[in-house]
């Protein structure tokens, strides 16, 4: 039993000074070895990786970083999880540790995907000294040394303004309006002499990123090529037992293969949308008026909202898509990718929540294929208003793609730069990229997918935009003999 019969124990002043002075002085001593090491890191990054942040890159990062602290224009062209963006991040925060005064700016396809490059900065931010950097913000972080490293929109407009001493643009091949943000940006550079440094996976080929690496007006930039062969284990952080079965699923669809593992430019001839087209869709706010990104499905809304709804219980997922009707443009507002085995109970029920909330929907197309009319019916028992069921038969399906096709090449349809890990990996880019097609004999058109990959998502945003059209009668063909 402790004895709470005894006095604490008093110290006076005389006994706890000399220690707190001794602490202090510790302190102050830990603080000037690390500022010593901070200053012999100025010229080497990898110093600073190494000695601060506890960061040891691969021999292929290293030879990066090495580029881009000896040279003016650097670009890195790798495959997907290879790790350049935590490398480009760490560069970032050396340069404005060690380079006072220097104004960085960070841009991208949207502000959504530059504010998480930011939070990864903000991540190494904490193995600094303290009174290095103040508090990170969401879109900016501001050293003591009078440096700054800001997120920007993609809107050249924006980025027109200010003079920076350095510019990072992530995922460069997925930027729409490339020219005139490549433009603005050349401009902030010059009163600074400063740096830019670019890096993706290849996408398109009508882009500035594809000439960087290909045309003789880019020569001025230093670049790198990494694929999958350079970052398995143990050079790299990928691990060769994944890599193969990534390989085999993607086996009749080389062109993604080649694009996203082998970073080489690739497309298919035969694919409906193509990826010029994807691109310049994407939602920002010099196309579109605003920088997309998805309403939260749980706050209320107002608006003339569409939604196109494609069925699967197993082999495919159920996806569902919200586009919204305002100032003559499609607005991409929310997708939803059901897991795998699909309740159609807990869909109805999430569609008719979401109904409530957002005011109601002006129409849902919904593809009632292998379902039959009975599901329109399931849904109006819901309390699901306004839904109307499409056959997909091959004039139909033809209808359906070449208006979604129609609105994209008119500049009528944007979407947020989505991504997600479940229920699989996969981007919006990628998936509006998967749907082939093929001319046939009587001159129709057959729309198909490669082998393991999933056209669930292309049919749901597609049958959004139908929803926004009057449903013509299908045509009757018949054989009128001689």
């Amino acid at each position: 039993m402790p004895n709470y019969s005894k006095k604490p124990r008093a110290y006076r002043p005389n006994q706890i000074l000399p220690k707190w002075r001794k602490l202090q002085l510790s302190e102050e001593l830990i603080q000037q070895a690390q500022a010593i090491k901070i200053q012999a890191s100025s010229t080497d990054a990898l110093i600073f990786f190494k000695e601060i942040l506890n960061f040891t890159p691969f021999a292929y990062r290293e030879e990066f970083a090495r580029l881009f602290t000896e040279n003016q224009f650097t670009a890195a062209r790798w495959c997907r999880q290879s790790g350049k963006t935590i490398l480009i991040s760490a560069l970032l925060l050396w340069y404005a540790v060690t380079h006072a005064n220097s104004q960085i700016a960070i841009v991208g396809p949207s502000w959504r995907q530059t504010k998480r490059i930011l939070a990864r900065i903000a991540q190494f931010t904490r193995k600094l000294p303290p009174n290095i950097a103040f508090k990170p913000q969401r879109t900016l972080i501001h050293f003591t040394n009078n440096s700054t490293i800001e997120t920007f929109p993609n809107n050249p407009e924006t980025v027109r303004g200010p003079s920076f001493n350095l510019v990072y643009c992530d995922e460069f091949n997925f930027v729409a309006n490339d020219q005139e943000l490549y433009d603005a940006i050349l401009y902030t550079l010059g009163a600074t002499n400063g740096k830019f440094v670019c890096s993706s996976t290849p996408w398109h080929t009508d882009s500035i990123f594809y000439k960087i690496f290909n045309h003789k007006n880019f020569t001025d930039f230093k670049t790198s090529h990494i694929p999958v062969t350079k970052a398995l284990e143990p050079n790299g952080p990928l691990k060769q037992s994944i890599i193969e079965k990534i390989q085999t699923q993607m086996g009749e669809d080389p062109a993604r293969w080649r694009r996203e593992m082998l970073a080489e430019w690739a497309e298919d001839e035969d694919v409906w949308l193509t990826q010029s087209l994807i691109a310049q869709c994407i939602g920002t706010t010099k196309n579109c008026g605003e920088d997309l990104r998805e309403h939260d499905t749980e706050k209320t809304r107002e608006g003339d909202f569409y939604a196109g709804l494609d069925l699967a219980q197993t082999r495919d997922y159920t996806v569902f898509t919200i586009i919204e009707h305002t100032n003559d443009k499609l607005l991409l507002r929310h997708l939803k990718i059901f897991q795998q085995p699909t309740l159609y109970s807990q869909v109805l029920g999430y569609i008719k929540t979401i109904q409530d909330r957002w005011d109601d929907f002006q129409k849902i197309r919904v593809d009632i294929t292998r379902e039959g009319p009975s599901f329109i019916a399931d849904m109006e028992n819901a309390g699901i208003n306004n839904a109307e069921g499409v056959t997909f038969t091959v004039p139909r399906k033809s209808e359906m793609a070449s208006l979604l096709k129609q609105r994209m090449a008119n500049r009528k349809l944007y979407y947020p730069l989505l991504s997600w890990e479940r229920p699989y990996r996969s981007d919006i880019c990628t998936e509006l990229n998967i749907e082939r097609y093929t001319l046939q004999k009587d001159g129709t058109i057959s729309f198909s997918h490669p082998y393991g990959a999933h056209d669930d998502v292309f049919w749901s945003i597609a049958l959004a935009v139908y929803a926004t059209a009057e449903l013509t009668p299908e045509p009757f063909l018949t054989v009128i003999p001689r």
